[in-house]
Parts: structure tokens; sequence; C-alpha cells
């Protein structure tokens, strides 16, 4: 039976070629999967001067430390890859009470760090594996039930060596303008928030040098949190370092808690030549027995179609519970087929593109496909005199949209943002703020005509994708104005200003009396509200999705 790498487990250099196993056997199980010969010449795994070296076999070495678990070396063909002032590390590095233990046995090396009484009371545990041949650095992460903090993968890499930097990542020679994170340079806002993707789209992606590329393949993301749609940090440059990070959990505008009790990943950091490498098969890695992994056998999948979204919209399902999440994108037809899935009950999740339009509760078996699992929208379109915008749970096409997530709002690359007056059948959908704050572009003034059969009792309905600070909206029809709206449920981090329109979605709906309307032109201004937040664009604000009025 293969031991938990969780153990203390030690090995012990034995002379300059040998290894002496202090417990036996412990990767047999693993030694099956397929990997590339051992080559007793390069690959192997020593001990010395309070490190675990671990040569790939393949150009590839690295170092971690026995003192906290830093990676404090990765050299790439004899060049040093990482940052010697500050190590590559899980979280914010594991500190001095870390207990970190390293085992060869074949073609694979594993290291296994852990410390106790994290953050005051969690246990963590971080997994490192070698394959023979391979200039992979593969990995996974386990959160006790007790918590954790921030939880990432932070490669502190030379910048002089990895010195290509996303630029609009890039805060060297720059001015902090907002919470030490975001910066001025060159008059552009750059910042590690800035060019991020969705989960959904994390494939491999990485910074290079001269003949040198490092790139992460981040996994299947069952254990972070905040669905396909979800955005963190990826990338940032400082005066010194490229860091290159796998954010598994942030909290940052996230609208689910933490996972706990789970194994976050596998993920692969992957060292090259500089081309973009292919992300590896990391199936082998469920069979070292590491702290809440779930192999294949132990999982099952769902299979089903999804009806009733916008023709031209693309449909998409999630699924989660309290200890994973996944998705699958919908053919034309509307067919899906989930991934595997840890088994256990989730709630199914059905998207018009990112807005939310119908739930239900379905259950996954371990070793078992269940098909037929469909799902209906349960989302009405009205026919609308007049609609600003697309119901899709995103600002899409409005003004600034092709900028809101690569830049501050404040940047002088945007649009102005108002005040805006939006006149209905003149003004194009570009000309509608795709953003509002309390203390920048209030209020959006919105004109339009009605004839006199028109002048009725009508219901003004407001999309929302995020609200910061309680900004909720509320509006005037002339001269009546509707009560103020409860704000919705939403993150407590920042939002707007962090490159991401993501909240949870809402909408405000209005019943406004016949006596409000006249026939000919009407006005109705939106006010954005609220008693909290700062000023400017950390004003309490919001993300529009759509606007209509029936």
């Amino acid at each position: 039976m293969t031991p938990e790498l969780g153990r203390r487990q030690f090995i012990t250099a034995v002379g300059a070629t040998g290894l002496a196993i202090g417990v036996g056997g412990l990767l047999a199980e693993s030694a099956a999967v397929g990997a590339p010969e051992a080559d007793a010449a390069t690959f192997g795994l020593t001990n010395s001067g309070g490190f675990f070296t671990v040569d790939t076999g393949a150009g590839l070495v690295f170092k971690i430390s026995q003192h906290n678990g830093d990676m404090t070396s990765m050299k790439f063909n004899g060049i040093e890859l990482n940052s010697q002032t500050t190590g590559s590390h899980v979280e914010s590095g594991l500190g001095s009470t870390a207990v970190v233990t390293a085992q060869q046995t074949g073609n694979f090396i594993v290291v296994t760090e852990s410390v106790t009484n994290w953050y005051g009371h969690g246990t963590l545990f971080h997994y490192f594996v070698a394959v023979s041949g391979q200039n992979n650095i593969y990995m996974a992460t386990f959160v006790d039930a007790n918590g954790a903090g921030e939880l990432r993968w932070i490669s502190e890499l030379d910048r002089s060596v990895v010195s290509n930097v996303l630029t609009r990542a890039d805060q060297k020679g720059g001015t902090a303008i907002e919470s030490a994170d975001i910066f001025l340079v060159n008059g552009q806002t750059h910042s590690k928030y800035y060019s991020n993707r969705p989960a959904m789209n994390l494939t491999v992606r990485g910074v290079t040098g001269s003949n040198v590329g490092v790139f992460m393949a981040f996994g299947n993301r069952e254990s972070s949190s905040g669905g396909p749609f979800f955005r963190d940090i990826e990338q940032q440059g400082t005066d010194a370092t490229n860091n290159f990070y796998n954010y598994l959990w942030s909290g940052h505008n996230d609208t689910e808690g933490q996972r706990l009790g789970v194994l976050y990943g596998p993920y692969c950091l992957m060292v090259t030549n500089g081309g973009t490498p292919s992300a590896p098969d990391m199936s082998f890695m469920y069979n070292f027995g590491f702290r809440g992994s779930v192999g294949p056998s132990g999982r099952g999948s769902l299979v089903g179609r999804a009806s009733g979204v916008d023709s031209g919209v693309p449909a998409v399902v999630g699924f989660a519970n309290s200890t994973a999440q996944y998705w699958a994108i919908c053919s034309s037809t509307g067919d899906y087929a989930s991934p595997a899935m840890k088994p256990g009950t989730y709630t199914m999740t059905l998207y018009q593109n990112e807005l939310n339009v119908a739930t239900k509760t379905v259950t996954v078996t371990a070793g078992t496909t269940t098909t037929g699992q469909n799902i209906t929208s349960a989302w009405t379109t009205p026919s609308a005199i007049w609609r600003i915008g697309t119901w899709d749970g995103t600002p899409s096409n409005f003004l600034n949209w092709s900028n809101l997530t690569s830049m501050h709002p404040s940047d002088t690359r945007m649009s102005s943002w108002g005040p805006v007056t939006y006149t209905i059948g003149a003004s194009s959908v570009g000309q509608f703020p795709a953003y509002q704050w309390k203390n920048v572009n209030n209020p959006t003034t919105i004109r339009f005509g009605l004839t006199s059969s028109q002048v009725a009792a009508h219901t003004v309905r407001i999309g929302i994708t995020a609200a910061y600070a309680n900004g909720r909206p509320q509006i005037t029809v002339n001269n009546w104005t509707a009560g103020q709206p409860s704000p919705s449920a939403q993150p407590s981090s920042r939002s707007l200003t962090i490159g991401t329109y993501r909240g949870n979605n809402a909408q405000y709906t209005f019943a406004v009396p016949a006596s409000a309307f006249v026939a000919g032109t009407n006005t109705m201004t939106i006010n954005v509200i609220s008693g909290s937040g700062s000023s400017g664009f950390l004003s309490a604000g919001i993300s529009y999705d759509c606007v209509e009025l029936f």
C-alpha cells in the first residue's frame, strides 16, 4: 500500500551517487505510469546544504529549501531563471515552521512540504513532482478544512533573464495610484490585475526571455471558486522580477468562498527554449495518494442538452457545490458533456453567455456517465419599447467595453465616462456607459419618445453584472422618482478598477405609472445611489448588463 506523502518521509544522500530511501516503495504504484526511462547519470535527487536539488535529466535543475519550502533556484541548461533575492513559493511562503521532505523512486521525485497552525489553525501540504526527462515541475496543493489565506503559486523570475513582461502587468518605474497595486507607468495604467482571463479560458500561458520560456498549465480549477467567468492575477513585472502566478484562490471580487479540505490541482510549471508547450497529461498525479486526491475511477460525469438560450448567444453550463466546480460549453445544438467530476450533488446553472438563466440540482455518481441531464432557460425577454444592450451578463459593446479588463477606468486611453445623455433611436450602444459611479459620471440620462397610445404604465428593468460599495440604480422619469431599491448581494472587494466586471448579476425592476409619462419626448435619469464607498472611481458604482422599457 502506498503511504500518504503527507507523512514525514526523509531521504539521505549517500556519497556522490547513491541515495538511501527512508521509506521504501513510496512511489511503486506510480512507477508504471509510463514516464521516460530514468537516466542514472543525470536524473536524480540530492540532499545537501539545506536544499533538496532535483535534476530532471533534460536540462532543468531546481532547488527546494529545507528551511521554508521556497524554490530558491531553477536553472535551465545552466542558466539561472529564479530570482536570487526572493524564492518562488506557495502562498506567501510557508516560513520556518515548514516540514520539507523528499523521495525518489525510479522515474519520479516527489518533494512534500507541509505547515501546521497555518493562519493560526489550518494545515497546508504542497507537492512538487519531477518526471525523468521532462522539464516540467508538477504541483498540487492541499488546504484542510480549517482554511488558509490567499492561495497561489508565485514564480519569482529573474527579469534580466526572463525579460519579456506583459506590458499591461508591468509596474516597473511606475507610481502607485490605487491601493499599492495599480500603477501609472509612462502615462498608462498597469497592474497585475489587467489582461487576466476568465477561468474557463486558462490555456497555457507564460513569459519568455532569450531562448527560454516559463509557462503554466493551470489545471482543472475544480477546487478554485467563482465559476467559469472568474478572473484572477496571472503576471506582474517589478523592477527586478518577472512574476508568474497560478492563483488558486484569492477572494478578489470572488462570488464564492474558499473551498476547503480539497486538493488544488494538479498544475504544472513548464520550461522550454521559448516556444509555447502544450498542456501535459497530468492524470498520473492522482496515483501518488496526495491528500484530497480523487482519481479517474472515483469520478463520474454528466451529459445532456441546454435549451432556451437566446439565438446567437453562447450557452455554458456550470456545476458547483462546497467542494468542487466545473463547467462545459454547449454545442450549437445545446449539447454538453461535463468533465470528470467528483461524486456528489451539485447546483447546475445554465448561462446565457454570462447571465444565469436557470438552475437545477444534479447528482454525479462515481464510475458513471449520467445521461439526460437537460436544462431549459427560465429567462424571458419581453417585447420592449426600447432596449439598450443585450441580456447576456456582460456590459458588451457599451462605452469602453474593449478596455475594461486591461486598464484602470481612469486611463487616458479610455473614452470619457460622461455623464452621458443617450437618445433612443439616435445614439449608438457604444455611447452608453459600461460602468457608472456615484462620484464620476452620475447621472446617465436617457431620452425617448412615446406616442399618445404608448402613454400607459410601463416597467423599467435594469440589469447589472457587478456593484461596488452597495451601488445600485435609482430612476427618475420626468417628474416621477422611484423609491430607493436595496443593494444587491455582491463580493466586498474592489471590482470595477481591477479589470473585472464580474460579480453577481442582478436585475432592478421599476413599475412606472402612466402619469409619469408624456406623449412626445420623455427623460429618464439613472443615478447610482449608496451610503458607502470612497471618492472617484472607488465611489459606489455599477456595471451595466442591459436597460429596457416595456
